[in-house]
C-alpha cells in the first residue's frame, strides 16, 4: 500500500521527463466526477485529465459534454463529488481556494458579466486590490497587464464604450494582475465576431509562448484548437479523444460521432478535391496555398 501511495504522489508531481528536466502539472483532475443535483447525471464521471505547466491545451465538446464544469471544478468554483483535484501539486480544498485561485485564473464567456469598474484600469486593478497588494505594486500589475493584453493606450478608457473583443482582452488583464500561473479560457470567445476570436486566441498564444503561462482553452470553434500544443475532446462528462490537432482532425469520422466538424480550412481541403484538385490534408493556410498554387500552374 505505502509503495501505491508513493507511485499515485509521483503520478500527481510530474507530468513527464524530458532527460533530466520534469514538468509540473499545472492541472490534475483523478478519478474526478460531479453532478449538479441529486440523482442528475454527472456532468463529468470519473475524468482523468491533466495539464503540464507551460503547456497550452485546447478543450473541445459539444454543448453538455463537460468543458464549462471541468473549468468550475480547476478553480475551485465547484467541489467535486469524488475524485481529487490538484493545482500545480496542491490538492485543492476549502483551506486552500484563495491560493489556488491566484494561481489558477479563469476567464468565462461574457465580459460584461466580470466588469466591475467602469474605467479601465479601476477593472483590472480590482482583483489585485481584493487581495491586498501595496498601491505601488498594483500600479506595476496594471501596465503588466494591459502590455500583455495590447490594451495600453485605454487605459482610462470607459469599459463599456469598448467593443467586445477589447472587454474580453480587459477580463483576461484582470486575471493577469494576480500573476496566476495558468488562464482558464471557458467559452471565452463564444459572443465575439471573428475579428474579436482571433484578438484573443492571438493574445493568448503570445501569453503561453513568452510568459509561460499556462493556457487551457475550452472551445466550440475548431480552427481556435489549432494554435494548441494539445487538444482534449470530451464527452457525457469524459476525456474521449486527445493527441495533437493535427491528429485529432485526421480522426474526422471519429468527431462526427461526437457532433464536432473539421476546421474550416479542413473542409476548404475536401471541397477542393471533390473539384478535381489534388490537395493534401493540411491545417496550414500557407501550404494550402503553395498546393492550390502548383495545382493551377
Amino acid at each position: 500500500m505505502g509503495k501505491h501511495r508513493a507511485s499515485a504522489r509521483s503520478a500527481r508531481q510530474f507530468a513527464f521527463v524530458l532527460g533530466e528536466i520534469s514538468v509540473l502539472n499545472a492541472i490534475e483532475f483523478a478519478d474526478v466526477s460531479f453532478r449538479y443535483e441529486e440523482g442528475a447525471p454527472f456532468a463529468v464521471r470519473h475524468l482523468n485529465f491533466s495539464v503540464a505547466e507551460g503547456e497550452f491545451v485546447a478543450v473541445l465538446g459539444h454543448n453538455g459534454s463537460g468543458k464549462s464544469t471541468l473549468a468550475r471544478l480547476a478553480n475551485g468554483l465547484l467541489t467535486p463529488d469524488e475524485g481529487t483535484i490538484f493545482a500545480f501539486g496542491v490538492q485543492l480544498g476549502e483551506k486552500n481556494l484563495y491560493d489556488v485561485r491566484r494561481n489558477v485564473g479563469v476567464v468565462f464567456q461574457n465580459p460584461d458579466n466580470q466588469t466591475v469598474a467602469t474605467i479601465v484600469e479601476d477593472d483590472v486593478a480590482f482583483g489585485a486590490e481584493n487581495v491586498g497588494l501595496p498601491r505601488e505594486e498594483i500600479g506595476r500589475r496594471i501596465d503588466f497587464a494591459l502590455k500583455a493584453v495590447g490594451m495600453e493606450p485605454y487605459r482610462t478608457a470607459t469599459v463599456a464604450r469598448l467593443s467586445g473583443g477589447q472587454k474580453q482582452r480587459i477580463a483576461i488583464a484582470g486575471v493577469l494582475a494576480l500573476k496566476p500561473k495558468a488562464i482558464i479560457l471557458d467559452e471565452s470567445t463564444a459572443m465575439l465576431d471573428p475579428r474579436g476570436r482571433r484578438e484573443i486566441v492571438d493574445v493568448v498564444s503570445r501569453l503561453n509562448r513568452e510568459e509561460g503561462i499556462t493556457v487551457v482553452l475550452i472551445t466550440h470553434f475548431m480552427e481556435e484548437a489549432l494554435l494548441a500544443g494539445r487538444a482534449v475532446v470530451m464527452n457525457r462528462g469524459e476525456v474521449v479523444m486527445q493527441g495533437t490537432p493535427r491528429e485529432i482532425f485526421g480522426r474526422r469520422e471519429e468527431l462526427l460521432t461526437y457532433n464536432l466538424a473539421l476546421p474550416r480550412i479542413g473542409v476548404i481541403c475536401e471541397k477542393l478535391r471533390a473539384g478535381g484538385m489534388d490537395i493534401g490534408d493540411t491545417l496550414d493556410a500557407a501550404t494550402l496555398a503553395k498546393e492550390i498554387a502548383a495545382c493551377v500552374s
